[in-house]
């Protein structure tokens, strides 16, 4: 429970004054930037010294949830409140731009927005907004019938809550009850709870300590569903539930015990299985259930081995297995689910060194498959009968397209979303057979001035110091000029194989439309350019992703769509730890930087354990308890690199109650650049005291946390509307 005290905690005796001012302006001399006591705290690692002057910032969960706060807790949200004092008053002279920009973003969303409904078991659902409604109405017909049921109403179970947000619901198959879950802390754990959906009434079955959501059985009455380490936040346990008993008796019918490992169950889309997906980041391993028998053994498809990934479908008597099973960029192979071990496997779609298989969509007569080739998708359609196949053409030349919501095998129709950097989000469906495709929904963006073709979108690529050719994807208003004055946000994340699409943005505009160009580096680290980007942007490979955004950032400099002296650089997370390192590296580079929930401060965090997320990471930081990895990570973890030097303007994010990122890393970060920073540029924390890693809830809430940004940028071009 977020308690009072943190609202209203004053700044003590810990903080003292520093003087001059961070952006050098008259009016401003006088703001003194809050200072962080000094408590020094010594780890000894592999023979080495490190210093953290700043550990005492870390809380534990009882001393962040409890009553009153303890002394080191007062301290701690002492700082954290005069760090954002500190940030309204050095941003107080952009609060009318700050406004301005938040009610355009808000002005462009439609305020009655719909999704397309989707059908399944004789209903269509959907779920849609109403004016000035933060969260949204979850809805059904029947397809016989007109007549709207709201299932979840968004804003009466969020009203007057600082965080809300549904993690998911499945309707069981006989349509009458709703399980669904609620995070009112933002720290991703879950209430699950039941619904009559002919009566309304709430079942006493309540379900503490979720992901979200959980999978009914064909019985109607047994669900199952994923509980996580109290501590850790690990998804590891899988339980089984009967509707109408206490949840303490429920039955564990899976616990992952390998701690680099996490689990989730979901149901099969022929409904005919219950499936467990163990996963990390080398390996998964699935298992399956027959949904008419909900107590039955699970069978396990293929037993795990080091570096072995695989994702299965089933299609009739078969499981389809998209798998890297001695294919780096995955290849499809079929196996008879009687008979589902990898030495029965048969190839139907071979590996290519040029193309990464994503995915897959099974319907009756056709096999879609998802592909990357150059960076952007593609959608490849096969025909069973005869094995022919054609790809969805696509114009642009930076795109993201997707699947979505293909809940029917017996069907020509697919249906995908497509954007680009001009584009807003359309949803199509498309038939397979005749290739027409009509557009179901295009995001509507309120703004008589928007019109696509007022934009030009670009895909240029800079070499990076190895020779490798590293994409980026451009946005900006048309006719301007290369003049090397534009200003230029780029950004990245850079990590997990995760893909940083080229998609369309509605608040965006506010940048565009004041003259910023905005850039996207596809940085090594991601997958965009098949599984070997993601390879050599991990472990002892890891600096490339920050080298690869210098590069990037040179070039565009080079080729003059911008200059140091405008040029701005934002990442998130782990793309908060690229920012953390170039302002290291290349300080001198950027005029300015966004850091958001910024992962710091390496070693400590994946020396620790007990902290989230950390033991199913090691494949992707490596475990500094190996010296190699150690000495690695320490070389390049931007905490522990904080040197005496100038730094860019920095505008640093993050949630207290942040569960994947804590809020200590950027908090004891932001400290010791004060500490240590020649320069007299802006520096502010800004602290969200009632959310966690994703931000606001609410579809409006948000757009606040962007204003600021946005202002920060704009503030540092001297663009004040």
């Amino acid at each position: 429970m977020k308690s009072l005290w943190i609202l209203i905690a004053g700044i003590s005796f810990l903080f003292t004054s520093c003087g001059g001012s961070d952006d050098g302006t008259s009016d401003q001399d006088s703001i003194a930037a809050p200072i962080a006591k000094k408590e020094e705290h010594i780890f000894t690692e592999h023979g080495n010294k490190r210093i953290d002057n700043y550990h005492w910032m870390r809380l534990t969960d009882d001393q962040k949830n409890a009553t009153t706060p303890d002394a080191q807790t007062q301290d701690v949200l002492d700082y954290l409140n005069a760090e954002n004092d500190y940030l309204k008053k050095k941003m107080s002279h952009t609060e009318v731009l700050q406004e301005k920009l938040y009610n355009e973003m808000v002005a462009r969303i439609d305020p009655n927005d719909a999704s397309v409904p989707v059908t399944e078991n004789g209903y269509s659902y959907y779920d849609r907004f109403e004016a000035d409604q933060d969260y949204g109405l979850y809805c059904r017909k029947k397809l016989t019938d007109s007549t709207e049921e709201i299932i979840l109403n968004g804003p009466e179970l969020g009203k007057d809550l600082a965080y809300f947000d549904i993690g998911g619901y499945q309707v069981s198959p006989d349509n009458t009850i709703i399980c669904y879950g609620i995070d009112t802390v933002s720290r991703r754990n879950y209430t699950l709870y039941f619904k009559d959906l002919a009566t309304g009434k709430i079942f006493d079955d309540r379900i503490e300590n979720t992901v979200g959501n959980a999978v009914w059985a064909n019985d109607n009455k047994t669900v199952f569903y994923t509980k996580r380490d109290p501590q850790t936040l690990r998804d590891c346990y899988i339980y089984r539930h009967v509707l109408g008993t206490d949840s303490k008796s429920d039955v564990l019918v899976y616990e992952e015990k390998d701690e680099t490992f996490s689990c989730e169950v979901y149901r099969s889309k022929s409904k005919n299985y219950l499936m467990i997906v163990s996963y990390q980041t080398m390996s998964t391993e699935y298992r399956f259930l027959d949904a008419n028998n909900p107590t039955a053994e699970w069978k396990v498809v293929q037993p795990r081995i080091r570096g072995l990934e695989y994702r299965v479908v089933d299609f009739g008597t078969d499981f389809y297995v998209v798998t890297n099973h001695e294919a780096k960029n995955f290849r499809l192979m079929k196996t008879p689910i009687a008979k589902s071990t990898k030495e029965n496997w048969v190839e139907v779609i071979a590996h290519r060194e040029d193309v990464m298989l994503e995915g897959i969509e099974i319907f009756q007569d056709y096999l879609v498959v998802s592909e990357r080739k150059n960076g952007v998708t593609q959608q490849r359609i096969i025909k069973w009968a005869d094995k022919s196949e054609h790809y969805i053409e696509f114009t642009e030349p930076a795109y993201f397209s997707y699947c979505h919501d293909n809940l029917d095998f017996n069907t020509t129709k697919l249906r995908y979303s497509y954007s680009s950097l001009t584009t807003p989000f359309t949803i199509y469906e498309y038939d397979m057979a005749t290739k027409e495709k009509v557009v179901l929904k295009a995001d509507k963006i309120i703004d008589k001035n928007f019109k696509p073709e007022n934009y030009t979108s670009e895909r240029i690529y800079a070499e990076a110091a190895d020779g490798t050719m590293i994409p980026i994807s451009l946005v900006y208003k048309k006719g301007l000029e290369k003049n090397g004055k534009n200003p230029l946000l780029l950004y990245a994340y850079g990590s997990y194989g995760a893909n940083t699409e080229p998609y369309f943005s509605m608040h965006r505009l506010s940048l565009l439309d004041r003259g910023f160009v905005y850039a996207i580096a596809h940085v090594r680290g991601g997958q965009e350019m098949g599984r070997q980007w993601y390879e050599d942007g991990k472990l002892l490979k890891k600096k490339n992703t920050f080298t690869d955004f210098i590069d990037c950032a040179e070039y565009l400099i080079e080729q003059k769509y911008t200059s140091s002296n405008h040029l701005y650089a934002d990442g998130a997370s782990a793309g908060g730890l690229l920012m953390g390192a170039i302002v290291n590296m290349r300080p001198d580079l950027w005029n300015g930087v966004i850091a958001g929930v910024p992962f710091v401060d390496v070693i400590s965090t994946m020396w620790d354990e007990t902290i989230p997320l950390t033991t199913s990471e090691f494949d992707e930081w490596g475990n500094p308890k190996d010296k190699t990895f150690y000495d690695y990570m320490l070389s390049y973890s931007p905490y522990d690199n904080v040197q005496a030097k100038d730094y860019p303007n920095m505008l640093v994010t993050t949630g207290y109650w942040d569960s994947q990122v804590q809020y200590w890393e950027p908090a004891k970060w932001v400290a010791k650049l004060r500490e240590m920073k020649t320069d007299k540029n802006l520096l502010l924390l800004s602290c969200n005291m009632e959310v966690g890693h994703g931000g606001a809830s609410g579809r409006f809430q948000r757009y606040k946390e962007v204003a600021l940004e946005y202002a920060f940028l704009l503030s540092l071009e001297g663009i004040k509307e």
